[in-house]
């Protein structure tokens, strides 16, 4: 296993700006890239100016309900929410899931995504070229492109299950929960990082269970991988398993992405993805109470 980079450190200047004092401290999880100071995490951003500014001013909106709490993003003195690249927001503390928080994990999810119901959509989106934002469009059928050879295979199969499905249902969504759901105990659970897409919630949900498939080890027979009750992932939709199928070719996509041209991925991850293919094919197309 590869060291991880040291997490870069806000100057000076970005410390003064949000009026914010204290040493560093690297936090764990995610890239690496944050850090505490003064019971505030700081963090590069990963887009422009205007996707951060959004991105505050959307957390800033959300109404407070049951099931999730969100960082307050901290300004800086002169009202910016970025600075020198970098953002900020409060520190609430918690340990990441999914392991063993699988159920807490999707509820959360879905109490987050009810919150963001009715945010109009953001133009940002369509102009986005990262790989994660790549990939989101390859598993719609928005856009094709040619994966690294060591995921031509699976790939190809994806494509092969993949069927229309409708998406009157789209809306905000953040295309990232799996380990980005804080927990502490006697507490709300608390969503981070916030990757935002316009698909469906169902869509979101998947991609949590798709990567429980790929890297958890959640069970391989039911395709929901998790306990039943009112909780249960796809709750017996009609496109959960579609949805999975999208979600497969989103993650196996922005993998390939990454690599680069003519670049490998790691011994292994294609057969990842045709046991995770596979259990989805096995699985029920709906589960019953």
């Amino acid at each position: 296993m590869t060291e991880q980079p040291s997490a870069p450190v806000p100057p000076r200047a970005v410390l003064d700006a949000f009026e914010v004092a204290g040493t560093p401290v690297p936090l764990a999880g995610g890239q690496g890239r944050s850090v505490l100071v003064g019971g505030y995490v700081f963090k590069p951003a990963e887009g422009t100016e205007a996707e951060a500014e959004w991105a505050a001013s959307l957390c800033e909106a959300l109404a407070p309900g049951p099931g999730f709490r969100v960082p307050r993003p901290l300004r800086a003195a002169d009202g910016r929410s970025l600075v020198d690249g970098w953002t900020a927001h409060a520190f609430l503390a918690g340990t990441p899931g999914p392991r063993g928080h699988w159920d807490e994990v999707l509820s959360a999810g879905r109490a987050f995504h009810a919150a963001l119901r009715g945010f109009p959509r953001p133009g940002f989106l369509d102009r986005r070229t990262h790989p994660w934002a790549v990939a989101d469009r390859v598993a719609w059928g928005e856009q094709d492109v040619e994966v690294v050879a060591g995921l031509a295979a699976p790939f190809s199969a994806l494509l092969a299950l993949r069927r229309p499905v409708r998406q009157d249902a789209a809306q905000l969504v953040h295309g990232d929960l799996t380990g980005n759901v804080l927990f502490a105990p006697g507490q709300v659970p608390v969503v981070i990082d916030f990757s935002p897409y316009w698909r469906p919630p169902l869509f979101a949900e998947a991609v949590v269970i798709a990567d429980g498939l790929l890297w958890f080890g959640l069970p391989s027979g039911p395709t929901s991988g998790i306990p039943g009750g009112s909780t249960a992932a796809g709750g017996g939709h009609p496109d959960w398993r579609q949805m999975l199928i999208r979600a497969l070719i989103f993650r196996l996509v922005a993998e390939s992405e990454n690599a680069g041209p003519g670049g490998r991925v790691r011994p292994g991850e294609a057969d990842r993805y045709v046991r995770a293919t596979e259990a989805v094919v096995r699985g029920p197309e709906r589960r019953r109470g």
